[in-house]
């Protein structure tokens, strides 16, 4: 019953009030991220959701396009803007799901949508993830973020998805309150993103 019903209620009404609230916020970060990203403040992907159907999420652009003499972008932690690392440090970058969940394609709390090119290198218990729809937080982020390993998150994704609960989900809101404004988790390592999953990690 809350996982067909309340839940998506619940996240749509969270979502619109948090759009809301937060608006000054986001129209400060737009203006900062359209000067370091020559204009284009939003960065668009796409992800797999539930059932593994794919959508474009949407975030914060953190990383230019910048590339080296033959054309290929450069290491990100050389693309990753002084702005873009505030952001991504305070999370603010996955402020703009929150319309992806008034849209429907996430929740509030999921599992963390991956790449698409992953979905191939999924054994069969991790590709139950794809059974809810995918969170702007998880189970995952609360219990190690960047971390711990692949294994071990995709693990705790299908341990959410076996356990989906309101009490749960609470839970976990709560804790990435406390888990972002402590800055608990985060890869302290010089790469500006995480280790790409390869099915063995």
């Amino acid at each position: 019953m809350y996982r067909r019903y309340f839940k998506p209620f619940i996240d749509f009404v969270i979502a619109f009030i948090g759009i809301t609230v937060l608006s000054p916020v986001l129209v400060i970060f737009i203006f900062l991220l359209s000067i370091a990203n020559k204009g284009k403040p939003f960065f668009f992907q796409n992800r797999p959701g539930k059932g593994g159907e794919i959508f474009k999420i949407i975030k914060f652009r953190t990383m230019t396009d910048e590339k080296d003499m033959q054309g290929n972008l450069l290491p990100d932690s050389e693309r990753l803007t002084p702005v873009g690392k505030l952001v991504r440090q305070t999370s603010v970058d996955e402020i703009p799901q929150l319309i992806n969940v008034m849209k429907g394609d996430m929740s509030l709390v999921g599992p963390r949508p991956l790449l698409p090119e992953y979905l191939i290198l999924y054994t069969k218990d991790q590709s139950r993830r794809h059974e809810v729809k995918p969170g702007i937080t998880g189970w995952a982020q609360v219990n190690g973020r960047n971390a711990i390993s692949w294994t071990e998150k995709l693990k705790l994704d299908v341990w959410y998805v076996e356990n989906v609960s309101f009490l749960l989900d609470l839970k976990i809101l709560f804790q990435t309150f406390k888990k972002v404004i402590l800055s608990e988790g985060i890869n302290t390592s010089n790469m500006a993103t995480t280790e790409p999953f390869n099915g063995k990690n």
